[in-house]
């Protein structure tokens, strides 16, 4: 029965427009002393033993469901009731969050609960707890909400990256995403390839870890033997239900300390004997060019050259 009372309303005013009395009958179960909370009848029956044990609301994310609860107080005495509702994720408003029961009567008390719009499918369970005044006794009635819809698994793998620990090894780190509206339990397989082969290969294998709709899942995975300066790509592919895959890569070469130490001291010593071989071939081939050139300068050396009408004979 749809309401539009809004939660505030008086239990005076809930006795006169929204509660239904009668005797109670002797089926009533009682949830706590002296009075009992119940999913009330369909259709303004009284309670029996094949009525329903809990609530059941199904509808699609922004729908807003009702249902009655049924408060059953067979004493001679009143007896006043808090309501209120939680676990399902959804907003539960009563037409009136505190309910007074007079003697020997059962009140059905309509509720609202509005799916929110940014719920996912699937079911959820709450409680609807009615409280006694005073902090007495307390009924719990249980309350499964079930969201219709598409299902949409998707998950990614993001911020690939290796970090180089002590000594030889490594460590992997990277991020599980879910984006899609579904709950996954993800597989993940790592694998590394380089110039010679596979340098890491571990198969998919389940994680303890459940990722709920939009849930981040920041992971490191220890790599102990790294190669030595071989590039290498890094993979991390992940797997869930439904078909929802994701991978990502990162490229990583491990260079150790000492080795490139070596390397950098050969390349120095290979550049400073290169120098002094230059350097030897420069003053080399100064030396040979000065030779000629000096003796032309000094006039050393002779030539004959007969010079006409100077009085020779032939």
């Amino acid at each position: 029965m749809p309401f539009s009372t809004p939660a505030a309303v008086s239990g005076a005013v809930l006795a006169a427009a929204a509660v239904l009395l009668w005797p109670a009958p002797a089926l009533a179960r009682p949830a706590a002393p002296g009075w009992s909370a119940a999913p009330a009848p369909g259709g303004g029956a009284r309670p029996s033993a094949q009525d329903r044990p809990y609530f059941y609301l199904e509808g699609s994310p922004g729908a807003v469901l009702d249902d009655r609860l049924a408060l059953t107080n067979p004493s001679g005495r009143p007896v006043t009731v808090r309501l209120r509702g939680s676990g399902t994720g959804g907003r539960l408003a009563f037409a009136a969050a505190e309910v007074t029961l007079p003697p020997r009567t059962r009140a059905g008390v309509p509720f609202t609960l509005t799916v929110p719009t940014t719920a996912v499918p699937g079911s959820r369970s709450g409680t609807i707890t009615a409280i006694a005044a005073g902090g007495g006794a307390q009924a719990r009635v249980p309350l499964h909400l079930r969201v219709t819809g598409p299902a949409l698994s998707a998950l990614t793998v993001e911020g690939v990256s290796v970090v180089r620990g002590s000594g030889d090894g490594a460590v992997v780190r990277y991020a599980l995403v879910n984006r899609g509206n579904t709950v996954l339990r993800p597989r993940v397989a790592l694998r590394a390839d380089g110039i010679f082969g596979a340098a890491l290969h571990r198969p998919a294998r389940a994680l303890p870890d459940e990722l709920r709709p939009g849930q981040r899942l920041d992971r490191t995975e220890k790599w102990p033997d790294l190669p030595g300066l071989e590039p290498v790509e890094v993979q991390v592919t992940a797997t869930a239900g439904h078909g929802a895959r994701g991978a990502a890569s990162a490229t990583y070469t491990a260079v150790p300390w000492g080795a490139a130490a070596g390397v950098a001291a050969v390349l120095a010593g290979g550049a400073g004997a290169w120098g002094v071989v230059r350097r030897r071939r420069r003053k080399g081939q100064g030396r040979g060019d000065a030779g000629p050139s000096a003796a032309a300068r000094t006039g050393t050396g002779t030539a004959s050259v007969p010079v006409p009408g100077s009085g020779a004979r032939a």
